[in-house]
């Protein structure tokens, strides 16, 4: 009876128990590591570790060593790996793996974090250096953000809704990067804006066909319009009118257009005899004395005439002035481009033949004087006939 119950204590080992640092003593009977796991109910992954090995045989007194791996998922800067440990914290996660974070890297955990049986995410973000370009002013910063928002953040750039950011706000951060956010802003403003006048046609049938006369002159109206003005970096991008007040309406410019018909040219006149004379009395052999007869000294023939020694006639000058009024509003020097010449209107058919080329090719370059005396010559001839408005004489 005592044998037997020496050899099961002969048996019967102590064994130190080590689980991801927790201790105990268990008493093993089996022959190997693996055995006194089983009989704790211990089942090992691929990625645990045992010391010694599962297959070792078991010593009275010997130490056993387990360390459960544990999935660590490690992202550096956006970029995402996977590592398995034994370890049971994050400092000495990083130290078994070799995973160096460098001089000022920020860890989404502390290195004394624990690492359970489920694993861990670690987020680790780098020094970069990023420029900026705020609102067109440039500088740089460094920062561990891993996304454009929180690097302005960091960089302390504050900003709204409003305003533009390039990249997104959600993209990834890289070292050199250039980060652009324009300033954007809205205000109200007005501004004083003309109104164009129009300009009114009347048809007037007192004047000629091809005469104007402005009978009432335009003036430009004004608005008062309210804007809502958009600014990026203090500069107007957009703008959209919100409303419209007229603080003075526009007066429209009336024009009067003459449709009364011209008379029609009458044929040429036969020449009388003092106006052909005249020529040579205008010409340089005038000077000599064939040229001094006492018949071409003599500028017209009506007793009423106002002659002088330049062979100008303004005799009925007031009654000339008055016909002018009529058919050119006085304006002798006129050439409307309808066949009709200077104050009294002259066709060059007519002008010519009185011997107006004596002073002008067409009446409108003659002066008034030189006109007047070319229409008494034809008054001499046919009276007040040619003139449409013989009637204002």
């Amino acid at each position: 009876m005592a044998l037997g119950v020496s050899g099961v204590v002969v048996m019967d080992k102590s064994v130190a128990l080590s689980v991801d640092g927790e201790k105990s003593t268990v008493h093993a009977f089996g022959g190997t590591v693996g055995d006194v796991l089983d009989k704790q109910g211990i089942d090992l992954g691929p990625h645990d570790v045992v010391t010694p090995s599962a297959d070792s045989p078991v010593d009275d007194g010997q130490t056993i060593v387990v360390r459960y791996g544990r999935k660590l998922t490690v992202t550096v800067d956006g970029k995402e790996r996977e590592y398995w440990t034994t370890a049971t914290t994050v400092g000495d996660a990083l130290k078994q793996l070799g995973i160096r974070n460098g001089d000022g890297a920020v860890l989404s955990a502390s290195r004394s974090q624990s690492i359970g049986r489920k694993g861990l995410d670690l987020r680790v973000s780098t020094p970069k250096e990023i420029k900026l370009l705020v609102g067109g002013k440039r500088s740089t910063a460094t920062v561990t953000a891993t996304t454009v928002e929180d690097a302005l953040t960091q960089a302390e750039v504050r900003y709204d809704s409003n305003d533009l950011i390039k990249p997104g706000a959600s993209a990834s951060v890289k070292d050199g990067m250039t980060i652009r956010l324009d300033r954007v802003n809205r205000k109200p403003g007005t501004r004083t804006e003309a109104i164009p006048f129009e300009t009114v046609v009347k048809q007037d049938s007192s004047l000629y066909e091809g005469t104007t006369k402005v009978e009432q002159e335009g003036r430009a109206g004004s608005r008062t319009s309210t804007y809502s003005f958009t600014y990026k970096n203090g500069d107007v991008v957009f703008s959209k009118r919100t409303s419209t007040k007229v603080t003075q309406q526009p007066v429209d410019k009336i024009v009067r257009q003459g449709t009364k018909a011209r008379p029609a040219p009458k044929p040429k006149p036969a020449p009388a005899p003092e106006p052909t004379s005249q020529p040579k009395a205008s010409t340089p052999k005038a000077s000599t004395p064939k040229a001094s007869t006492p018949k071409a000294s003599t500028p017209a023939p009506e007793p009423t005439s106002s002659s002088s020694s330049s062979g100008l006639d303004t005799s009925r000058a007031a009654m000339w002035d008055r016909i002018a009024q009529c058919e050119s509003t006085g304006n002798w020097s006129i050439n409307s481009g309808n066949g009709y010449y200077g104050g009294l209107q002259f066709d060059i058919q007519t002008w010519l033949g009185a011997g107006g080329g004596d002073f002008a090719q067409r009446a409108d370059l003659a002066t008034r004087e030189e006109q007047i005396t070319v229409a008494n010559r034809v008054y001499a001839d046919r009276g007040l006939q040619p003139w449409g408005c013989a009637h204002a004489a």
